[in-house]
């Protein structure tokens, strides 16, 4: 059992360093990409907020297009904003980035709020941008998918295998169980201003140990998929492409109870 456990974490650390093949830096997928209208199952209502895709680590935009077309599909104007340097970096430096990237959408789709569906290190990005850069102002909704808002002992465990602070993954560190940046973005009240929070996280979630760190304390709505689906079986990366994830997303930009559908495809 020993064994098994220290392979598993083996095979996420690997996961969670190794670099993608593909590293465009700058945001892709213009503000101006989206679709104006919903068609006949359309949920967006007129006039609904622009939605922004926020990758996560090694997030290469086209990773992201499955939860954006689903999105386009339900009427939502939706821009994907990969992370500078595929989320290496300084976390806050790639919140500056994405605040730049925001006020480009809201003067493109003249827009006064946007909503941000996150996955992974962008949940930390976006949460980095609303508390310290202005953020509270200009987003209305906030979605998390698998964000370790609390660390993840993945990280840690680097350490542990001999590689280093991270491998001097600086983004790594920041995302360590007792982290200064984390420290910082949890000090006080943890979902500041008048932003809907919601957090999604799930059981198998390979990189986000311990599982309920991806969950807020203070006046989220943190929503663990298994405890209304408890056979529904959703990876990290699953999380993206996941059809009861993606009912959860769906009901809270149209402002609805969340009701997860355990037979989502």
């Amino acid at each position: 059992m020993l064994l098994r456990t220290i392979l598993a974490a083996t095979a996420a650390v690997t996961a969670l360093l190794v670099p993608a093949t593909a590293a465009h830096a700058e945001p892709t997928t213009a503000a101006a990409t989206t679709s104006s209208t919903a068609d006949a199952t359309g949920l967006a209502a007129a006039g609904a907020n622009p939605v922004i895709v926020v990758g996560g680590l090694i997030g290469i935009s086209i990773a992201y297009e499955p939860i954006a077309a689903r999105l386009r599909a339900d009427g939502y104007r939706v821009s994907i904003y990969q992370l500078p340097n595929l989320g290496f970096g300084d976390i806050r430096e790639s919140a500056r980035a994405l605040s730049s990237y925001v006020d480009q959408v809201r003067a493109v789709t003249g827009a006064a709020k946007v909503d941000l569906v996150t996955h992974s290190e962008g949940g930390l990005v976006s949460r980095w941008y609303v508390k310290f850069l202005g953020g509270a102002d200009k987003v209305d909704r906030y979605v998390s998918l698998g964000s370790p808002q609390q660390g993840t002992y993945v990280a840690n465990i680097v350490n542990f295998l001999g590689l280093g602070s991270c491998a001097g993954i600086v983004a790594c560190q920041q995302m360590s169980i007792g982290s200064g940046f984390l420290a910082d973005l949890n000090a006080g009240d943890d979902t500041p201003g008048t932003v809907r929070w919601t957090t999604v996280r799930t059981w198998q979630d390979e990189l986000v140990r311990p599982v309920d760190n991806a969950a807020l304390a203070d006046g989220a709505s943190n929503v663990l998929v298994q405890a209304w689906c408890p056979l529904r079986i959703v990876g990290h990366l699953g999380l993206v492409l996941d059809g009861t994830t993606y009912s959860v997303v769906r009901q809270v930009l149209a402002g609805a109870t969340i009701r997860p559908n355990c037979f989502a495809v």
